[in-house]
């Protein structure tokens, strides 16, 4: 009998793959404690998007979870984490100090390995990470991307592919201790993953340790262990309750059923998995589940969506009020990974793939170019494993006026002045941070002006989807109101004695059960629009994040009146018109919808 080994994933890609990895930090130390007596001793413990989602969404410094994370999980415990190769674990790619930085500071906030995957299966990327982290004295578990193409696609993401991917990473002489076959959209099919482990298995050394990775998503999750164990596989990677199966890995207790009577065992004790699950689900209990987090969805090969980025994007479509235009975005993503070269469907390609069909549907066919998919199309994340379509990169650096380029990342970013630790050390002495430390240099690089707002306290937990504890208030405070002001309307939300007005945080006054914000009436208060001509428009849903300009400001035709972010992309507001600015009916932080008047203008041309 093979003693087969595993990974939990519920504390990382479990909780991407359902909440979009916004999640409190001691929500869930309960869990991991009950998880580790159960026996378990290896778990995800971060990187990839619990990263920057502490920052962005929860007010949590990602460091200091991790070093809760190894105070619950105990000293013995084989923590790992994911890195995007040269990206580490932002959506762009970094310079060579901070990649270097980020194998040194995981490994000092107690991390043991490290998982280290490129999208576009660019080994190139792959060679001075990989070196940092076996330089910092982690394991490195170096990764080859996998997904099935849409049907009809051939050129890579075969046996053959993968092989040749292989040979090209023993050729580089990149030190790593495991390898890893990560399957994020769980569209590879059983016969090309018993293959290619197999064939891994011929290619690397005797006594490799090969490690299959996917997700439940097309409903095929447990055909694939099987395929990957029969084929050779040394260990697979398991979720728990409530964070398993649909979007998320396989269930531990499912794999562990499907194995019984079988040559393979998990060697798990059981009962006291299922008891370390109960804890896991009634720590969860008052997070939102968002229904398609649990579904199999048949059609996922033809739009390879993978399971940590399918929910992220439902919830932001759900946030904007526009989830009824998923299924066109999935729809329409087929073409964009026809024709962007074939990059593995994996952070941040498919962020990159998603965000180009949501703006090929929201703006028309290749009307507008992502940014991501631009530079990924014109070689700025490295080699995509076949070129992509030459009419698409045409538009790509018309739009964003690049160069296609064939240079390697590291040295791009090396010699670009934005980038790196002295860019970050400017950035942080500009907002009054003089003496940053490592830590705080690496935020600002992976979370840019986020990072730096949390950094000055600035940042308030925002997105978390999560019940809140309401008895010290009326049950129809508890479950919002929904105002009118002056023809404008506003969500209120009240919990105890803090309310949210259109989703931004404002201190109240509760008094005999009727609430008010005590300092959220300048913000909501109508701009006069008075003498207003022109009324700008919201071309799309999305969130208020910057607005350089200010009532009584001239503006030219095409300048820029605001920014709005939605689907983690910011899309420019332009001035349709020469003109002055007569109004700002909207404040940072508020969401809009289409169609909504953002700012008027006055004495156009």
């Amino acid at each position: 009998m093979k003693k087969i080994d595993t990974m939990i994933t519920a504390f990382r890609d479990g909780f991407q793959s359902v909440y979009g990895a916004r999640v409190y930090t001691n929500d869930y130390l309960p869990a991991i404690e009950a998880t580790r007596a159960a026996g378990l001793t290896h778990f995800e413990a971060g990187g990839g998007a619990r990263f920057q989602a502490p920052v962005f969404y929860c007010n949590e410094n990602p460091f200091e979870a991790m070093d809760a994370f190894r105070r619950a999980a105990g000293p013995a415990a084989n923590l790992q984490t994911l890195a995007r190769g040269v990206n580490v674990v932002a959506l762009d790619s970094q310079s060579s100090d901070i990649v270097r930085l980020h194998a040194v500071l995981f490994k000092r906030h107690g991390m043991t390995t490290i998982r280290n995957f490129d999208a576009l299966n660019d080994v190139d990327n792959l060679v001075d990470s990989g070196q940092f982290i076996h330089d910092a004295g982690l394991r490195h578990e170096i990764c080859i991307s996998m997904m099935a193409l849409p049907p009809g696609c051939t050129g890579a993401h075969d046996a053959d592919f993968y092989e040749r991917t292989m040979r090209v990473i023993l050729d580089a002489g990149i030190p790593y201790d495991s390898v890893c076959f990560k399957d994020a959209s769980g569209t590879s099919t059983p016969a090309t993953i018993f293959d290619t482990i197999q064939r891994a298995r011929r290619r690397f050394p005797a006594g490799t340790r090969i490690v299959f990775h996917t997700h439940d998503t097309a409903g095929t999750g447990i055909a694939c262990y099987l395929a990957a164990l029969h084929g050779g596989a040394d260990q697979v990677d398991l979720s728990m309750a409530p964070v398993s199966g649909g979007t998320c890995q396989p269930d531990v207790i499912s794999l562990w059923h499907a194995l019984r009577g079988s040559e393979f065992d998990l060697d798990l004790n059981i009962d006291k998995i299922i008891e370390a699950e109960s804890v896991l689900k009634e720590c969860m209990k008052d997070y939102f589940m968002p229904p398609e987090a649990k579904a199999v969805e048949p059609l996922i090969p033809f739009s390879p969506m993978p399971g940590g980025a399918l929910t992220a994007n439902t919830q932001m479509m759900r946030d904007n009020g526009i989830l009824d235009r998923y299924p066109e975005v999935i729809k329409a993503m087929g073409e964009v990974v026809r024709r962007g070269g074939f990059g593995t469907s994996v952070t941040p390609v498919s962020q990159f793939y998603f965000q180009q069909a949501f703006n090929n549907v929201m703006f028309g066919p290749w009307k507008k170019i992502a940014k991501g998919y631009g530079k990924m199309v014109l070689g700025y994340f490295g080699r995509t494993p076949v070129p992509p379509d030459p009419d698409i990169v045409k538009q790509a650096a018309e739009q964003l006026k690049l160069e296609p380029t064939t240079r390697k990342v590291l040295a791009i970013n090396d010699a670009d002045p934005a980038k790196g630790e002295a860019a970050c050390r400017a950035l942080l002495k500009e907002a009054g941070i003089n003496n940053p430390g490592d830590e705080a240099i690496f935020i600002t690089a992976s979370c840019g002006k986020k990072g730096i707002d949390f950094l000055l306290g600035k940042a308030v937990p925002n997105g978390v989807r999560k019940r809140v504890p309401t008895a010290a208030v009326p049950a129809a405070a508890a479950a919002g109101y929904t105002v009118s002001v002056n023809g404008r309307s506003y969500t209120v939300v009240i919990n105890g004695d803090k309310a949210e007005v259109n989703g931004k945080p404002y201190d109240v006054s509760v008094v005999e059960g009727v609430s008010a914000a005590t300092n959220g009436a300048e913000a909501v208060k109508p701009a006069s629009t008075v003498g207003a001509t022109l009324p700008v428009h919201a071309p799309m849903p999305g969130k208020v994040v910057r607005i350089p300009v200010k009532v009584g400001d001239p503006v030219d035709l095409n300048g820029v009146l605001l920014v709005l972010e939605a689907m983690k992309m910011e899309l420019e507001v332009k001035s349709p018109s020469a003109g002055k600015v007569a109004a700002i009916n909207v404040s940072a932080g508020d969401q809009v919808q289409a169609g909504q008047i953002l700012i008027s203008l006055t004495d156009v041309a």
